[in-house]
């Protein structure tokens, strides 16, 4: 049994904390490694930017860009490469979207409806601002609950 509730409140926190470090570790190193990959209408180009939506490759499937006047050549390659950076950072913002509400979690995880609450309430209410900050948060509770 553990030394008391508080103890075993910080304990679970870690523990999700260090669970959340190893998820952000793991989807940092997919991200590094993912591409994406656009291929213009006419089948001519094909761009791949990585996550930083550097150009990893441009590949002609033809011998058409020969024959294009350079402003038509430059106006399809750069909606082709501006595609795939767009799809690239589709795919940045998907995977960081299982990360949002992190601090709220672990905020709440270490104090939220607990004994600890009740004990530190009296110091959070000398803070400055103390009251119109929670006058805000209950307000965009209500507008949540509201949809």
């Amino acid at each position: 049994m553990s030394a008391s509730p508080f103890a075993d409140q910080i304990e679970q926190a870690v523990a999700a904390l260090r669970e959340q470090q190893a998820k952000m570790a793991e989807t940092t190193r997919e991200l590094q490694e993912s591409t994406a990959s656009v291929t213009s209408k006419d089948r001519m180009v094909t761009a791949v930017v990585g996550a930083q939506g550097q150009v990893v490759s441009l590949t002609f499937h033809t011998t058409a860009y020969r024959s294009m006047a350079p402003a038509q050549l430059s106006g399809l390659l750069t909606d082709v490469l501006n595609e795939a950076r767009a799809d690239m950072g589709a795919k940045v913002t998907e995977s960081m979207r299982s990360f949002e509400g992190l601090g709220e979690l672990l905020r709440t995880s270490m104090t939220g409806g607990t004994e600890l609450d009740e004990l530190l309430a009296p110091l959070q209410a000398m803070r400055p601002g103390h009251a119109e900050a929670e006058a805000r948060r209950l307000r965009g509770r209500q507008e949540e609950f509201r949809g």
